[in-house]
């Protein structure tokens, strides 16, 4: 007869989730941030999804290979979860370091392929350090807390989330960092927001592989961790699978197109403002240009803001995703899933006719909600239709059904934005709205959600 997992304390789940927090905080700082500074780079509004297409590739690949290895390794001084969790950490905090500087890395390349290579990096570490922590939760955690510990979980990634999309306007308005200098390629509140960033990052992993325990080899067969070899069934994925999949496809097309191209519109669309590079032209022949000193700072500035509204709707889901389990009691897990993404759809379209940065903080409201459910409803969904002994595999083969969109996104919304648009960024906005609100919908489909 087995044992069974001990149930651990608060401080123990907190500890064993802590890296989260670093790593959540170092996701914020490359949404808010990333398409702003391949475009101080040289990047144009029409490429600019094809640079985050790394994103959704890294993950494809990175998370199932790290997954599959991390269940194989054993080491007496790390355990099993916890050198790749150091390994990814090294490797993200050099590329939060060097994204912002890849202007001094030129001598071979131009400064945007450098700066694509280092998030190349970026991606794919976050992704080595990220993939483990879900299974160390599911390695410590006695069934009965498990939503303790999801709780937690919750809670410190949107603490990550908000405080690195906040950090270059609170280095800027709190700090004095200066975010409007002509002479440089990317604005000093935002490299020193990547380098606290770096700092953050790896502290908060190395509190997790110092402060918690892993069980060895011996006694994951005694605690019933793991289940003795069982004849092979046949792989079939449920319908249900299916339905969720399409619902996640629409649902991550809408998230791409906002964190690709929220600064442009903002600045481009809300504000009517030249490009950055336009501005930069202009002061490099004459820099006493008042007008363009003007429009450079108040686009630096909505920079800063977009990080601010980024924070907002990450906070908001932490908030709701506390409220959910109450909700979905009453009305269903698909009726609550479709509300949510309704109103994030409707949050996306709404961003097109805000009058002003200020007036934004509206739509993230709604986005937040919808950010909440896509992180929890589809999983509390799929997980009641899979077998509980092959979790994993179908875990991992559901995050498809989240890289895929992104990938699309990312080929084919660049052509879409300046050919059907005219290069207004906000109407890939509204296009990532109606496509939200259709995977809303598209919950009517789903019929078995336990």
């Amino acid at each position: 007869m087995h044992k069974t997992k001990p149930n651990l304390s608060f401080w123990q789940i907190w500890n064993m989730s802590f890296g989260f927090l670093g790593i959540q905080m170092g996701f914020a700082l490359q949404n808010g941030n990333a398409s702003r500074i391949l475009t101080d780079f040289g990047a144009d509004v029409e490429s600019l999804s094809w640079f985050w297409l790394v994103a959704p590739l890294t993950g494809m690949i990175v998370q199932p290979i790290i997954g599959y290895w991390s269940d194989r390794t054993w080491s007496k001084t790390l355990g099993r979860r916890r050198p790749y969790f150091l390994a990814g950490a090294i490797l993200a905090c050099t590329a939060l370091v060097l994204l912002p500087n890849a202007d001094k890395f030129t001598g071979v390349f131009p400064a945007l392929l450098v700066g694509a290579g280092f998030l190349m990096m970026m991606d794919t570490s976050f992704n080595i350090s990220m993939e483990p922590f879900r299974a160390l939760v599911a390695d410590n955690l006695p069934e009965s807390q498990s939503i303790r510990g999801f709780s937690i979980q919750t809670a410190l990634i949107g603490v990550g989330a908000v405080v690195g999309s906040f950090l270059p306007w609170i280095l800027t308005n709190w700090f004095g960092v200066p975010n409007n200098l002509t002479n440089v390629k990317v604005q000093p509140n935002v490299v020193y927001s990547f380098y606290f960033g770096a700092v953050v990052f790896m502290g908060a992993i190395l509190w997790t592989i110092f402060k918690t325990k892993e069980y060895s080899p011996q006694e994951r067969i005694e605690l019933g961790i793991v289940e003795a070899e069982k004849p092979k069934e046949k792989f079939t994925i449920p319908m249900t699978m299916w339905k969720l999949g399409l619902i996640q496809f629409f649902s991550w097309f809408g998230l791409f197109c906002m964190w690709v191209y929220t600064t442009t519109a903002l600045r481009e669309h809300t504000y009517d403002l030249p490009s950055i590079d336009s501005l930069k032209e202009i002061l490099k022949e004459n820099p006493t240009d008042k007008i363009a000193l003007g429009q450079l700072a108040l686009s630096e500035n909505l920079g800063d803001w977009v990080g601010i509204l980024f924070g907002i709707y990450n906070g908001v889901s932490a908030i709701f995703a506390l409220l959910i389990p109450m909700i979905a009691a009453k009305i269903g897990k698909s009726r609550t899933h479709m509300v949510s993404l309704v109103m994030g759809g409707f949050g996306l379209i709404l961003m097109y006719f805000m009058p002003d940065k200020n007036a934004m903080i509206l739509p993230m409201i709604f986005i937040g909600v919808a950010w909440a459910s896509i992180l929890a409803m589809p999983y509390s969904m799929l997980s009641g239709v899979i077998p509980a002994d092959k979790m994993g595999v179908f875990m991992g083969i559901f995050n498809f059904f989240i890289t895929l969109p992104q990938i699309v996104s990312a080929l084919f919304s660049g052509p879409i934005v300046k050919h059907l648009f005219g290069g207004n960024a906000a109407y890939a906005l509204m296009l990532g709205g109606g496509l939200m609100i259709l995977a809303g919908i598209l919950n009517f489909t789903i019929k078995n959600e336990n």
